[in-house]
């Protein structure tokens, strides 16, 4: 895995809104002070009939033009962004804002057009006419890189009006949330730290007997919400110390300062070295983040569906929509190997025990709130279900099995006190049925708990 707190790095810079433009703008400097050396450079014959030719007052004219028009833009692209956030906000939840803080459009039209801003100045300053005292110089080249960017600026306008009016709608927000989702997955199951249980262990977990009597827990620093875990680091301080070590947390659950981390066993060996060197292996934020929490996503989702199917909004459509990445996202993520809580180093000896993520509590991050909040609308309790049937045609192991029967079950009586009209109650039972058969056919699937 690559390095996690390089990765924590660039997730931090990705979200910011300062940080393409600030690169787009050095870049813009760059370019600025090497076109104007080539223009200044005797060697340049410049007889092309699209370079600028005119004159110093001609040249301070357009490029002034330039430059205030795209200070104003930039100003009026930076509102639009504000109220896409606003609006995000109040119809999706503010846990969606980091999604629209990510997006790179928006980070590359401010950028760009700060970056045309920042060229005309440079540019601007160094043209003299005759009677400004100093001798005549017009850098042609440098004038029609000017125009060009302000060509290239007036596309990126266009493309801004297009993405500002997408990023806000429903179906591109799904979208976005569910791609992370998989995205999560993929990264996360199996997750890697040091190597597996060896094959010829045979099952037995070499946990020693006194491990709840000696082992001493290493608290939490700091409180936030645990964005990461170094794993590579967490693996090379047990090895390095001879300790096995059993994390008491996941990613994505709030800690508070003094709360436990870890079990280090043998506890003889915690001094406040060790304290430091694992409490730095805990990367704690302020809010959630999918690096290394795949809920966080689907709360993301679920948080959608809840909204949309609130008395103030009452647009099932968008639940659907919801439910119906949510079961994509747990059939892919039935379909994993399974991640093994015991890690072993090189030399086969037993040294992280994690507390892995369960399938149950996936399940149930996923359907629980919106079958609570939404057991009197039909049309969502039958895509529960038919979620629910999906996901039950990629597995066939017991324990998911008694999972999905279990959300069934409930679904199945809230729809009996929440839905008036018996034809309607008898749809979900055609659902609820079709997810028992499913259920009870074969199917091929790797196991994981």
């Amino acid at each position: 895995m690559r390095n996690v707190k390089l990765s924590k790095l660039w997730d931090q810079l990705h979200s910011s809104y300062w940080f393409i433009p600030a690169v787009m703008a050095v870049v813009a400097t760059a370019l600025a002070f090497t076109i104007l050396n080539l223009d200044r450079t005797d060697k340049v014959e410049i007889n092309y009939w699209w370079v600028y030719t005119g004159g110093a007052d001609g040249a301070r004219s357009l490029l002034g033009s330039v430059a205030g028009s795209m200070i104003s833009v930039a100003a009026t692209a930076f509102s639009i962004t504000i109220v896409a956030l606003q609006l995000a906000a109040s119809n999706f939840g503010p846990r969606l804002l980091r999604n629209f803080m990510q997006d790179t459009g928006n980070q590359v039209v401010l950028g760009t057009f700060i970056s045309t801003f920042i060229y005309c100045l440079l540019v601007l300053r160094t043209i003299h006419g005759e009677g400004d005292g100093y001798s005549e110089f017009v850098p042609q080249l440098a004038v029609t890189v000017g125009i060009l960017l302000a060509i290239i600026s007036i596309g990126v306008l266009i493309y801004f009006i297009h993405h500002a009016s997408t990023i806000i709608q429903a179906s591109h927000v799904i979208q976005n949330v569910s791609e992370d989702l998989h995205s999560a997955i993929n990264r996360l199951f199996p997750e890697k730290i040091g190597r597996d249980e060896p094959e010829d262990n045979l099952g037995v977990i070499e946990i020693p007997m006194s491990f709840e009597e000696e082992a001493l827990p290493i608290r939490a620093n700091g409180t936030g919400y645990l964005q990461a875990i170094d794993d590579e680091e967490l693996m090379k301080i047990a090895c390095k110390q001879n300790l096995l070590v059993r994390l008491k947390v996941r990613p994505g659950k709030f800690l508070v300062q003094g709360s436990d981390l870890v079990l280090v066993f043998p506890g003889k060996k915690v001094t406040k070295k060790l304290t430091k060197e694992i409490n730095d292996a805990f990367i704690l934020g302020k809010e959630r983040t999918e690096q290394q929490d795949v809920e966080f996503p689907i709360n993301q989702l679920v948080e959608i569906a809840l909204r949309a199917i609130s008395p103030a909004v009452n647009d099932p459509f968008t639940a659907i929509r919801c439910i119906d990445q949510l079961s994509a996202g747990l059939c892919h993520l039935v379909q994993k190997n399974s991640p093994s809580s015991y890690r072993y180093d090189n030399n086969n000896k037993l040294r992280v025990i994690a507390e892995g993520v369960k399938f149950k509590g996936l399940t149930d991050a996923a359907f629980n709130q919106i079958r609570q909040y939404g057991r009197s609308d039909v049309a969502v309790t039958i895509r529960l279900l038919e979620a629910i049937a999906l996901i039950a045609t990629y597995t066939k192991t017991s324990k998911y099995q008694d999972v999905l029967r279990h959300h069934a079950d409930i679904i199945l009586q809230d729809s009996r006190e929440g839905i008036s009209q018996e034809q309607d109650y008898k749809n979900v039972e055609e659902r609820y049925y079709q997810v028992i058969k499913n259920l009870n056919n074969d199917h091929t699937n790797k196991d994981w708990d």
